[in-house]
């Protein structure tokens, strides 16, 4: 199984919080305020069980080849949710973050935009992996080819 996020452990935790902005804040401020608590969450807990994370913003773009709940129209949540996501070694560490003096008022920052407050989820990984290279996609039809 190849990582998507190096040196995290096939048994590691993802965490999933998903912020709704209140109307009165923009993307700029998530980003100023998230950016923060990252660059704390990384300083402080690289070295606790912190292995790497992400943000992403809803497009407004719903999949009609990937939904299943009848013709897709754009998501009313455009530009006003977003996922943090970060990976941890165990759940026991992310939790031990949390506790930390110096994110707490950070993670207060980020809490004042949201219109949902917050839960946070943790998920047991499952799978991950990257694309494969040119040759290794080559390879892998020419062996489905085959064998299939």
């Amino acid at each position: 199984m190849a990582s998507l996020i190096n040196g995290f452990p096939h048994d590691g935790v993802v965490t999933v919080n998903r912020v709704v902005l209140k109307p009165e804040y923009t993307i700029d401020d998530l980003q100023e305020r998230v950016a923060v608590l990252c660059e704390n969450v990384k300083t402080y807990h690289s070295e606790t069980g912190f292995v790497g994370g992400f943000v992403c913003m809803n497009s407004g773009d719903i999949s009609n080849e990937g939904s299943t709940v009848g013709q897709t129209v754009e998501s009313d949540m455009k530009g006003k949710e977003a996922l943090v996501i970060t990976f941890w070694k165990t759940f026991a560490d992310h939790e031990e973050s949390h506790r930390s003096e110096t994110f707490q008022p950070l993670f207060e920052n980020v809490l004042e935009l949201c219109e949902n407050g917050n839960e946070e989820i943790a998920y047991d990984m499952l799978w991950s992996g990257a694309a494969y290279s040119p040759d290794d996609a080559k390879a892998a039809k020419q062996a489905k080819a085959k064998y299939a």
